[in-house]
């Protein structure tokens, strides 16, 4: 959801970009072959100039520190899709290294000389990534991998001259093992056998010998793994409860001495803890009892001194550090309010890198010297001129529930300027076990500061963050009392004197896009439209085709579509089989190549709607998957989407 000027509009065909056609009237945009556009109206080039500003947001994040130089690696965009550059000191100029039309989704130096990196990528969305091998001293790129199947990027022996990566290649459905020393291809070989799609590589032992992996069955389940890196056996650390309560595991990293893990663990907790676990008695210490909130993210350093650690304390990330001896926290310097990822040592134990966002600016890297605590930014993304400033930070909502439960949200409210009670769009979260955290709005914030609209984002039940009792409450047959947590909203907006009851448009995306489909189907009557995104239609032919290496795990989730009576309930409660009831304006939006919420569910909600009489728009890109990607694709999506709220919203 990007804009261009009138200047760059008469560029685009030249980067097959949506194509000037001037009319009777006005120059109008239309898309690319690679666009699938029905029901929209003409997009005028002067809504394109008049959003530019706010299509033109850059982001950066931080990928992998060099093991020797104090330089790093960071995906960012300057053309159409994120790619990996490099960045010699602070604020240097990010050198672009990969320039493909499809996004790559990451990469890691290799660990001892850095001469080469590995990183993935997929074609049009459809996320069988492939891992590739960069070499720095000639330029050249080699692929890794089969080219053909689902591949991990891989975790990095400590020696730094193997990686185990999991891949989909034997059966489709299972992430199967494979080893592979990047500077000889032909080495890549099979390591283990495993049954199912939630297998995920941690962390190699110091010695190599050993490597960790996570068996995820559900956000409520998983359990940790050593396999023999020389042989492939495997040996379960945690154990499995038949019976109790299921116990969940969200990473691992072996201690210096390799004697134990640091994990986070749910463990006998509400919430996620980091833990110490000993691999000789299997005893679990935990680190982080005082902090009533979830780790969510950790990384050790090279020394095995300091554990670095973000909570998300009611949405904001907090970063720590706990010295390993004396499992204390060291002081660290105050650092914007916002939310932290993908916290990186360096291994001169002395430098933690971070990517930080917050509602006034967008993602970038950072560092902190824990020697001196200070803090350093090495990146300084463009935000189309427009001064962050003035952009609303989010406000903690609550409201009541139809079973009396408190559900809670973030609402940004557009300027004074705009007087009278402002119109509202509900923007809700996929996952289902996602959750909205005050962040960077980019191109969202064009609604509230040049249209009036607040945006507010609800963290329904089934929502991480909030504990593990709350994140079941939407599970199997309770999956439709999330949706009446939307319904007490509706409620809940008509008694706020600045919000204005009778224009309201519902959103989102995966998960989020059923939900905006289910409440259009229970309370077309207390909304005014619409908007689907690579939403579920169908439960059934959802769990029929996303594809097999996911099957199992969603299942978990939605419920067994093979067992009649599930089959009956999840069949009762998709919207395709409502979608009568659907009596306000509807803008589906989708990929062909969507591997997690396949195109069908798209293509049937907008045939069955399209009965009802009532507008039905539908934007599709051949070249994408689970939502768009490409800049050019964004941008024709956001173009359309203004349109739609100015339609049907604001009218």
């Amino acid at each position: 959801m990007h804009f261009f000027s009138r200047f760059f509009a008469t560029l685009l065909a030249v980067f097959l970009l949506p194509v000037l056609m001037v009319s009777a009237q006005q120059p109008t945009i239309t898309p690319g072959d690679n666009l699938v556009v029905e029901g929209l109206p003409p997009i005028p080039v002067s809504l394109v100039d008049t959003v530019e500003r706010y299509t033109q947001f850059r982001s950066a994040s931080i990928a992998s520190w060099h093991p020797t130089k104090r330089q790093m690696l960071i995906s960012t965009r300057f053309g159409d899709t994120r790619q990996v550059h490099l960045v010699e000191f602070p604020l240097a100029a990010r050198k672009q290294l990969t320039f493909f039309s499809e996004r790559v989704s990451g990469a890691t130096f290799q660990p001892s000389k850095g001469n080469y990196f590995v990183f993935s990528k997929d074609i049009g969305g459809n996320e069988f990534n492939q891992n590739f091998r960069y070499d720095f001293a000639t330029g050249d790129i080699k692929l890794l991998t089969d080219g053909k199947s689902k591949n991990s990027r891989g975790v990095w022996s400590n020696s730094g001259d193997r990686m185990i990566y999991s891949s989909t290649r034997r059966t489709g459905k299972d992430r199967d093992l494979y080893i592979i020393q990047p500077q000889k291809p032909e080495s890549d070989k099979l390591l283990a056998e495993v049954d199912g799609g939630g297998w995920f590589g941690l962390n190699w032992s110091p010695d190599d010998s050993q490597f960790l992996m996570l068996e995820y069955v559900s956000i409520n389940e998983s359990y940790l793994w050593l396999f023999d890196t020389r042989t492939g056996d495997k040996s379960l650390i945690t154990a499995k409860k038949e019976g109790k309560e299921k116990v969940a595991y969200n990473g691992g990293i072996f201690a210096k001495d390799g004697k134990g893990l640091y994990v986070i663990t749910d463990r006998d907790s509400e919430f996620s803890r980091l833990a110490y676990l000993n691999l000789t008695t299997f005893e679990h210490t935990y680190l982080t009892s005082d902090i009533p909130w979830d780790v969510e993210d950790f990384d050790l350093s090279e020394d095995g001194k300091n554990l670095a650690f973000v909570t998300n304390e009611d949405g904001t990330g907090v970063l720590h550090i706990l010295d390993t001896t004396t499992r204390k926290e060291k002081p660290l310097p105050k650092l914007p309010v916002g939310q932290i990822y993908g916290v990186r040592w360096h291994r001169n134990n002395q430098d933690l890198g971070f990517t930080l966002v917050s509602a006034r600016s967008t993602a970038d890297v950072y560092s902190l010297n824990i020697i001196n605590n200070k803090v350093e930014r090495w990146t300084e993304s463009e935000t189309g001129g427009l001064n962050t400033e003035n952009f609303p930070e989010a406000e903690l909502v609550r409201w009541k529930s139809f079973d009396d439960k408190i559900i809670s949200g973030f609402l940004y409210r557009p300027p004074a300027k705009f007087k009278g009670k402002r119109p509202v769009i509900i923007n809700i979260h996929g996952g289902p076990e996602g959750q909205f955290r005050p962040t960077f709005l980019g191109r969202l914030n064009y609604y509230l500061n040049e249209l009036g609209v607040a945006v507010l984002f609800p963290n329904v039940r089934g929502s991480a963050g909030y504990g593990k009792t709350f994140l079941k409450l939407d599970n199997d047959y309770k999956r439709e009392d999330s949706v009446k947590d939307i319904g007490a909203l509706l409620d809940w907006i008509g008694t706020q004197p600045n919000l204005d009851k009778n224009r309201i448009l519902v959103t989102g995306g995966s998960y989020g896009g059923y939900m905006s489909l289910a409440v259009a189907t229970k309370y077309s009557n207390k909304i005014r439209a619409a908007i689907d995104i690579v939403g579920i239609s169908n439960f059934v032919t959802f769990l029929e085709n996303t594809e097999s290496y996911r099957r199992d795990l969603r299942r978990v989730e939605y419920g067994d579509e093979r067992d009649p009576k599930m089959r009956e309930f999840l069949l009762n409660i998709s919207p395709v089989n409502n979608a009568d009831k659907i009596t306000v304006p509807l803008f589906v939006i989708h990929g062909k190549n969507d591997p997690r919420v396949p195109l069908k569910e798209a293509e049937q909600i907008v045939a069955t709607v399209r009965k009802n009489d009532v507008p039905v728009w539908y934007l599709m890109a051949k070249d994408e998957g689970h939502g768009f990607s490409k800049k050019k694709n964004v941008d024709f999506q956001f173009y359309s989407t203004v349109m739609f709220v100015k339609r049907f919203l604001l009218k």
